[in-house]
């Protein structure tokens, strides 16, 4: 083969590789830009063209944990109920979507990653340390009848009930003290939930939490 003809072969196809990975770039914008938006039509059709549900944007982040973030239901859902999705995907901050759900709060997602497995148990920060930092008492309850341990522990041995403390989430308070959450627990730093509540400004439920101190 001439040198000529094999060099416009070389030029023709990296011009073909360029515009395969344009194309693929431009899918993977929109399909980013449907997860953001709470666009379900638009993530089904992705997914139903192959786009892989455990796709990660240009910030590393999980398709469907983002979901969750943005506050999209509807997309998230789609996800929860696609071919191959990783239910208890992580993202670079070792947050799951779970996690993710138990902070917005967002119980009709909680609940629907756990109907689809998701783990309700991890160690470090859990998702009921997630919840309790969230504030939804329906979600602690969710997660402490699906098995998560009520006394997790995270890296520095901060309990769920301290992280509801320090938020001053009352509901999520009550719910963990009523289902035998330990008030006299302490972290590494020698704090329990009434000194995280102290630490907050929130004097009156630190007064509550001191042990010792009776129930509301």
């Amino acid at each position: 083969m001439p040198t000529r003809f094999r060099a416009l072969g070389v030029v023709l196809a990296a011009t073909l590789c360029a515009c395969s990975a344009l194309a693929a770039d431009d899918d993977s914008v929109s399909f980013f830009r449907a997860v953001n938006t709470d666009n379900a039509d638009g993530v089904s059709r992705a997914l139903a063209k192959g786009f892989d549900p455990n796709a990660l944007d240009e910030h590393g982040k999980p398709a469907l944990i983002l979901a969750l973030q943005m506050e999209s239901p509807k997309v998230a859902r789609v996800l929860m109920d696609a071919k191959g999705i990783q239910i208890d995907i992580r993202n670079q901050a070792g947050e799951t979507p779970l996690m993710m759900a138990a902070l917005k709060a967002e119980v009709d997602s909680a609940t629907a990653l756990v109907a689809h497995g998701a783990a309700v148990r991890k160690d470090g920060w859990s998702p009921l340390h997630y919840a309790a930092t969230g504030g939804s008492a329906a979600i602690v309850r969710l997660l402490l009848s699906k098995g998560a341990p009520i006394e997790a522990r995270s890296p520095n041995g901060s309990t769920p009930l301290m992280m509801a403390a320090r938020y001053g989430n009352e509901e999520a308070v009550d719910a963990l003290l009523a289902a035998g959450a330990d008030r006299t627990a302490k972290n590494d730093l020698g704090m329990d939930a009434s000194a995280f509540a102290a630490s907050a400004g929130r004097d009156r439920l630190a007064a509550r939490l001191k042990p010792g101190a009776v129930a509301k």
